[in-house]
């Protein structure tokens, strides 16, 4: 029998404030175990939270991303639990009345785009770590405990384990694109809980779910749904029952663990939070932080698209971020083509990124002003430099802190379209090569390459690839 999977998905963003939700402890990765902890964040008697205000912030900019509600009033919960990793006893969340509700996200698998509805997204502070041992002890880790969270919730749409997928990428480009979180599941700032359960084609009604809990890569989240997935329906077939559990996906192992029974909102007795006051937001206050936001990556795909003529692959990558648009826009501005400018952003821009670890602010600031690319450009369009060399010159510049327009002024640099001097190169390389040459005349037209690239490297790649080609053809068929 065919089985249908129902998922539904619950993300947790840890936001990017300069200290934790209700403390003014640092909210840092990586600093040594337990160093950034004050009596307030481990619950210690007579130690009071204050709501920080930028977790507020952050959290509107992504509900205004979401176009989620935000409602004028919510306040805060406790989630009751007793972990080792959560001193307090309790964990402070959002319950019946969260910071914002309803919204969606679009995203696109095998060519076809799908939009997902969400339930809410509200504010809530993580835990600590628990780091369980080699010898079978358990250390915990408790600096992370009060650092500000945003819960987002999925109405169950998911079909497919790819669109589960394609959810966490999309979610994560739109997080770091607001920059409100950095998106880094691996340190595990962005974590995935996976709700799953499967029924029979043309059944209404969801069956038991169960639940995977903090999966940390887009990777795991797929492979994780496919394997829980075949699980329940191998329980359905053989005449078993699903139970609500808890689940951890193994990674190394690729299998499912049972970790717990699933608890229900009655298990956690939620309460209002009796030392914080309710928030209230105020409709001028979301306003300016509307007015202060970037047109979102989607709108600007489909202008970028419909006006300026880009692919899809090509709109997705320069809306990747905002320092990557305003490098982008800054390139068209100065005239550049939008379709060569956003090659020249994938190769070599984005090599040099990856080589030396800059940021795309960082190119755009003082690394490798859009200035410098526009003029690449041009002098590859005028035929002055080969577009090989202009990307030599670019990674040269970029690492060395150069301007690449005093580099071009070097006759080392430029084009060589002298047509007798590189008949001259071709006439040398078809000489050296003359077993290649009858091997290409009796149809191994595979060779053409190579006599191209013996005379790019002759030339130091500084040929005319076209005119190369072309005397290249002429003097090969004589």
């Amino acid at each position: 029998m065919n089985y249908e999977v129902i998922v539904g998905l619950e993300i947790h963003a840890q936001l990017l404030t300069k200290t934790k939700a209700f403390c003014r402890c640092p909210n840092r990765y990586g600093a040594p175990p337990n160093t950034l902890t004050c009596p307030t964040c481990l619950g210690l008697p007579g130690a009071l939270p204050v709501l920080n205000e930028d977790v507020v912030v952050q959290a509107t900019k992504l509900a205004l991303a979401l176009h989620a509600t935000i409602h004028p009033r919510c306040k805060f919960d406790r989630k009751n639990y007793f972990y080792p990793d959560l001193p307090k006893g309790y964990q402070i969340s959002q319950f019946d009345e969260p910071f914002s509700t309803g919204g969606y996200l679009d995203i696109g698998t095998n060519g076809v785009s799908k939009r997902i509805s969400l339930t809410r997204a509200h504010i809530e502070e993580d835990a600590g770590k628990s780091m369980h041992q080699d010898d079978g002890f358990t250390i915990v880790d408790m600096n992370r405990c009060g650092v500000p969270l945003v819960e987002i919730v999925t109405e169950p749409d998911f079909r497919a384990p790819e669109e589960a997928a394609a959810f966490v990428t999309a979610i994560r480009e739109l997080l770091r694109y607001v920059d409100v979180c950095d998106g880094n599941m691996e340190q595990g700032s962005l974590r995935c809980d996976v709700n799953i359960s499967v029924r029979p084609p043309g059944q209404n009604t969801l069956n038991e779910r169960t639940e995977i809990k903090n999966l940390n890569s887009i990777r795991s989240v797929e492979r994780a749904v496919h394997a829980e997935r075949d699980r329940q329906i191998q329980i359905y077939e053989n005449g078993g029952t699903v139970v609500r559990e808890t689940l951890l996906w193994d990674e190394s192992a690729e299998e499912i663990r049972a970790m717990r029974r699933k608890e229900g909102s009655d298990d956690y007795r939620y309460f209002p939070e009796p030392d914080l006051v309710e928030l209230s937001i105020a409709p001028d206050f979301v306003e300016r932080i509307r007015a202060a936001m970037p047109k979102l990556p989607a709108i600007l795909r489909e202008e970028y698209c419909a006006k300026l003529g880009l692919s899809e692959y090509q709109a997705g990558f320069v809306t990747a971020g905002v320092a990557q648009v305003q490098y982008f826009e800054d390139m068209i501005r100065l005239g550049a083509n939008p379709a060569v400018s956003a090659n020249w952003m994938q190769e070599p821009l984005q090599g040099i990124i990856n080589a030396n670890d800059y940021s795309w602010q960082e190119l755009r600031e003082s690394r490798f002003p859009p200035a410098f690319s526009t003029a690449l450009l041009e002098t590859i369009a005028q035929g002055h430099v080969s577009h090989s060399m202009a990307k030599q010159t670019a990674i040269q510049a970029a690492t060395q802190g150069l301007d690449p327009r005093e580099m071009l002024k070097s006759e080392s640099v430029k084009q060589v379209s002298d047509e007798e001097q590189l008949r001259a190169v071709v006439r040398a390389v078809l000489e050296k090569y003359p077993e290649e040459v009858a091997r290409y005349k009796a149809g191994k037209q595979k060779l053409f390459g190579f006599f191209m690239s013996e005379a790019m490297t002759a030339t130091q790649r500084r040929a005319n690839p076209k005119l190369l080609s072309a005397l290249l053809q002429d003097m090969l068929s004589a």
